[in-house]
């Protein structure tokens, strides 16, 4: 089991994210996977930088750490050509420990380019022939691809690892899942759910199942349970809302009467180890084994140093 670190790209800076990164290093922590938006969810977040340059700074700036995009979409706001090339690109400059998250996207960030939004089978029909054509451009030399929603042209990706990166399709249900198993190589949800990591692997995914685990760690359980409020209350509307709306504002509106009640049903907040290393338990319990920390809660550093001192060693134990 490997134990990532998201960074929260809708809620810092770029410069603070590359820090966040050095330091997860240095925390023990195995990859980081970073959020790749146009927009955050909620306007008070504040943040929302290009998420490739700051995988190329985290590059240069450590030595062993794994990185990740967590997700990107290839098929509207970016082509595939481009994903193909980016990349590529990082797998260089990073020594080979990029691993390439995608998913079929969120109109929040995938309607600012004026092309609309699909629905979900057709949002699921174009990952696929993205991740052909990504594919495809991996394999060297002068490419075209003509699919129904997305064509190539005699295009070449001219720096190219030895090994290409690891694709990890984002998954909600059967229909990503066999996405996931049939042209992917790994396996990428946001909730303990098992009949994911069951469809994937029924389908012939062998690949390794990364898994997003929503904690809001603070020194004091009622910080946490009003960071989580302020800034992070959008994640309790789910995944169809989520997909969905076009704004922050949206968001804002539809997370509107989330209280401190639904924050502590739904997510350990405070100190305590325990309730979040239940919350881990229940991925690894239904499959996953990367699994990303994303700290929902006010102080990195202090999440980071709890991390490294007492929640590190429990949560591989898991494993």
């Amino acid at each position: 089991m490997q134990i990532g670190y998201k960074l929260a790209a809708e809620a810092f800076g770029p410069a603070e994210l590359i820090r966040q990164a050095v330091r997860a290093e240095a925390a023990g922590f195995d990859f980081v996977e970073i959020s790749d938006h146009y927009h955050p969810w909620l306007d008070v977040q504040g943040h929302a930088p290009f998420a490739w340059t700051v995988l190329g700074a985290i590059a240069a700036r450590t030595q062993r750490i794994g990185l990740a995009t967590g997700v990107t979409c290839p098929s509207v706001r970016y082509h595939p050509a481009i994903i193909a090339q980016a990349a590529a690109t990082l797998a260089l400059v990073s020594d080979g420990r990029f691993t390439l998250g995608v998913g079929a996207g969120e109109r929040l960030n995938e309607h600012v380019v004026g092309e609309g939004f699909p629905s979900v089978r057709g949002r699921h029909e174009r990952l696929r022939e993205a991740l052909e054509i990504i594919r495809l451009l991996w394999r060297g030399g002068y490419r075209s691809y003509e699919g129904r929603h997305l064509r190539v042209a005699d295009a070449r990706v001219f720096d190219l690892p030895e090994t290409p990166p690891v694709i990890a399709v984002a998954a909600s249900g059967a229909r990503s899942a066999r996405i996931a198993a049939e042209l992917g190589d790994g396996l990428f949800a946001t909730e303990p759910r098992k009949d994911i990591v069951d469809g994937y692997r029924r389908y012939g995914g062998t690949g390794p199942r990364y898994a997003e685990a929503m904690l809001a760690w603070a020194r004091d359980e009622q910080q946490a349970v009003e960071a989580v409020l302020e800034k992070s209350r959008w994640a309790l509307t789910g995944w169809k809302v989520m997909s969905e709306l076009p704004n922050p504002v949206n968001f804002a509106a539809a997370s509107q009467f989330v209280d401190a009640g639904d924050v502590r049903s739904r997510w350990p907040v405070g100190p305590d180890p325990e309730p979040h290393l239940r919350a881990v338990r229940a991925y690894v319990d239904a499959g996953f084994d990367r699994i990303v920390l994303m700290n929902t809660g006010p102080d990195p550093d202090g999440f980071l140093d709890f991390f490294a001192r007492d929640f590190q060693s429990r949560v591989r134990a898991l494993g």
